[in-house]
């Protein structure tokens, strides 16, 4: 009888009461010989988890909090159209820069990045409004979805006053996927046509027409659309 043959014999001899304990001196043995890996791997894992909401908790949390507040007076100046006054602050209060500068990592922070390149476009600075506005990171839920969406539609716009169309209908058909609504999805639709017609692209530009008028009749984009499917089709 071979060696093999023989422990398997041997294997099926024991009783069910015989193999649980030696499935459990199994065991032992392993912890034994493998506890100072186990315990460090667990210390580890402690470590990342308790890393990562201590520092949600302790750390972010709050400088959101703080970011909020400091560019409160500059939300309001940028309502009352006070733009250098939203940017650089009034002298009492900060604007919308010092507080990328200081919580430009949360947040309130790439919110107020974004504002930023909002108040440079108003002045006709378009390189320093397409820095700003790639600051910003997008979010999840409303209303933060209208902004992702504006976002991606201001600087198709830059993009379109430097002549680069092609980058222009990535930003206006991404800004078009950010947000379903009647407010701003016809509007970058409309958009996205006319950047389409400019490319000699008139068969989609009339086909994202033709998606206004199906699936956002009610929007203000869809009032004349008929005619801009006839102008978009004489291009053919």
């Amino acid at each position: 009888m071979s060696a093999t043959n023989a422990k398997t014999k041997q294997g099926e001899q024991l009783d069910p009461e015989q193999k649980i304990e030696t499935a459990l001196d199994k065991t032992e043995l392993f912890l034994e010989k493998y506890t100072k890996q186990l315990l460090i791997g667990l210390l580890v894992v402690v470590l990342i988890v308790g890393g990562y909401f201590a520092y949600q908790y302790l750390i972010l949390q709050p400088r959101n909090e703080k970011a909020a507040a400091m560019m409160f007076v500059a939300e309001q100046q940028f309502a009352a159209e006070n733009y250098e006054a939203a940017l650089e602050g009034d002298g009492s209060n900060a604007g919308f820069l010092d507080v990328v500068s200081r919580y430009g990592s949360t947040r309130q922070g790439r919110l107020a990045a974004h504002y930023a390149g909002v108040c440079y476009m108003k002045q006709g600075d378009l390189d320093a409004a397409m820095t700003y506005l790639q600051k910003y990171k997008h979010v999840n839920g409303a209303p933060g979805v209208i902004i992702n969406a504006q976002n991606l539609g201001l600087q198709g716009d830059i993009y379109v006053n430097r002549g680069d169309y092609a980058k222009a209908q990535e930003m206006y058909s991404r800004a078009v996927e950010a947000a379903d609504n009647v407010l701003t999805t016809p509007y970058y639709l409309r958009k996205l046509a006319f950047v389409y017609a400019a490319q000699g692209k008139a068969q989609e530009a009339v086909k994202v027409c033709e998606r206004i008028k199906l699936q956002y009749a009610g929007s203000l984009e869809a009032r004349d659309i008929d005619k801009l499917i006839g102008e978009f089709g004489q291009l053919k």
